[in-house]
């Protein structure tokens, strides 16, 4: 992907970040989504390219805007694009770290086209590659982790979402003697993490939206790690929409190169709030700063871009 092209989508997170933010613990998740979701379509159209929502806010019929399967952008080079205008709702409602705006994006094709359903998913870091398995059990997971980092399962930290769905896995993984961190919402994050030293975070397990699943392997494939699915349909509805769209075993294994199905992708991700990849919004000076991580499976590397929207006339802080 061109330098040129993911400095548009860059603007594109930007955007989003920055209209979302004045909803930063208020409370109010549907506002805080939607202005996300509204500055990052009309940004999107003003693109020359073709792009195809693969991954989105929902179907057509639930969601008024980047749906999957819409189009956007002026014309031109065709583009598959994966978003989540706002990953953490619950914690930009809240004010809590981490919320932040993704995107990820790679050559028509390439990217899973999925229903907004349900995933089952594990994420690890580059050591754990082929060694733990999305059917594994907890334990055996932790262990495979464990031996594979060099460290006593009992310092193994296994990053969990804080669902009612999860109290069976929680409980297996601190009976096999690991450590748990429970999130509130932002599985991408946690994904990520895995392959990021110095985040606390060795493995990842659990279920959550597939669109998070395609964006964190997209991640994942750039900056090294390893990432399995497998779809939960909620209604023969879902698995129905699936059919037309997914090539792919509904009911198998989804790898990493499943998912992503080249190394022309990148992932971009804006603070909302501030978290441990990049910070949040922030005002000053009559100027707004953002801070970003794109990570380009590409050429392997990964750029922390800070960004001072200076307006009309805002001054610039080094610091």
């Amino acid at each position: 992907m061109q330098a040129a092209r993911i400095m548009e989508i860059l603007n594109v997170a930007e955007a989003a970040s920055i209209a979302c933010a004045e909803w930063v613990g208020k409370g109010d998740k549907v506002a805080a989504d939607q202005a996300a979701t509204t500055a990052m379509r009309n940004a999107f159209n003003d693109i020359e390219f073709s792009g195809r929502i693969v991954i989105g806010e929902g179907e057509r019929d639930e969601a008024p805007m980047l749906y999957i399967g819409e189009e956007v952008g002026r014309g031109g080079e065709e583009i598959d694009i994966a978003v989540d205008p706002l990953e953490g709702t619950n914690l930009c409602a809240a004010n809590k770290p981490n919320a932040l705006t993704t995107i990820a994006i790679a050559p028509k094709g390439a990217l899973l086209f999925a229903p907004d359903t349900y995933m089952l998913k594990i994420a690890a870091g580059p050591a754990c590659a082929g060694k733990v398995h999305i059917d594994h059990s907890a334990e055996q997971n932790v262990a495979a982790v464990a031996s594979a980092l060099g460290k006593p399962v009992s310092e193994v930290n296994v990053c969990i979402l804080d669902r009612d769905r999860h109290k069976d896995l929680i409980a297996a993984v601190r009976a096999a003697g690991a450590r748990v961190r429970l999130i509130d919402d932002g599985d991408v994050f946690g994904a990520i993490a895995t392959a990021v030293p110095g985040t606390g975070i060795d493995l990842y397990m659990g279920s959550g939206g597939a669109p998070e699943g395609v964006l964190a392997a997209v991640g994942l494939k750039a900056i090294g790690g390893t990432f399995m699915g497998r779809f939960r349909f909620r209604s023969d509805d879902e698995r129905a929409r699936a059919e037309k769209t997914a090539e792919v075993d509904l009911d198998g294994v989804l790898t990493m190169d499943m998912l992503v199905r080249s190394d022309d992708a990148a992932f971009l991700a804006c603070g909302v709030t501030n978290g441990e990849m990049v910070s949040g919004v922030s005002l000053a000076d009559g100027s707004v700063t953002t801070e970003s991580v794109v990570m380009n499976a590409q050429d392997k590397t990964v750029r922390f871009i800070k960004t001072c929207h200076r307006g009309e006339d805002g001054a610039v802080r080094f610091r």
